[in-house]
């Protein structure tokens, strides 16, 4: 359940940066000034979508999985956990990539990027812990 309450709270940047590159907010509010800089770059698509797309639909997968594992009749199989660490594994590395983009190509932070990709590496550590907890 934790899982899925950090996947939601994930969901809401990721909401908040497609509506931006959708037009529908206009600015982006950011403290460290660079989250205009990193939307608005070549590297802000990904397979032909906004990469805040892809994140809004990872969040809501991750949001689906860890929920399917609280019901009575997934709550011992194995799969779930693994999926988990499967799919915030995969995060982890995407997110690595998106913030070495930052650093090293685009010289410019987006603090909505940085608090996914720390909520990522949360939802990793807790799906580790949880697939641990499956074996006993």
């Amino acid at each position: 359940m934790v899982i899925a309450a950090v996947a939601l709270v994930g969901l809401f940047p990721a909401m908040y940066l497609w509506l931006y590159k959708l037009g529908v907010v206009g600015t982006l509010s950011c403290k460290i000034g660079g989250c205009e800089k990193v939307n608005t770059s070549p590297w802000a698509i990904f397979l032909g979508q906004p990469v805040a797309l892809w994140g809004v639909a990872y969040y809501v997968l991750l949001f689906a999985v860890a929920l399917a594992g609280t019901s009575e009749r997934l709550a011992a199989d194995r799969r779930v956990p693994i999926a988990l660490v499967t799919l915030t594994g995969w995060g982890v590395l995407f997110s690595g990539y998106l913030t070495y983009l930052e650093a090293a190509v685009i010289h410019a932070w987006c603090q909505w990027c940085v608090v996914s990709a720390i909520l990522v590496c949360i939802m990793f550590v807790l799906s580790l812990l949880e697939l641990r907890a499956s074996r006993k």
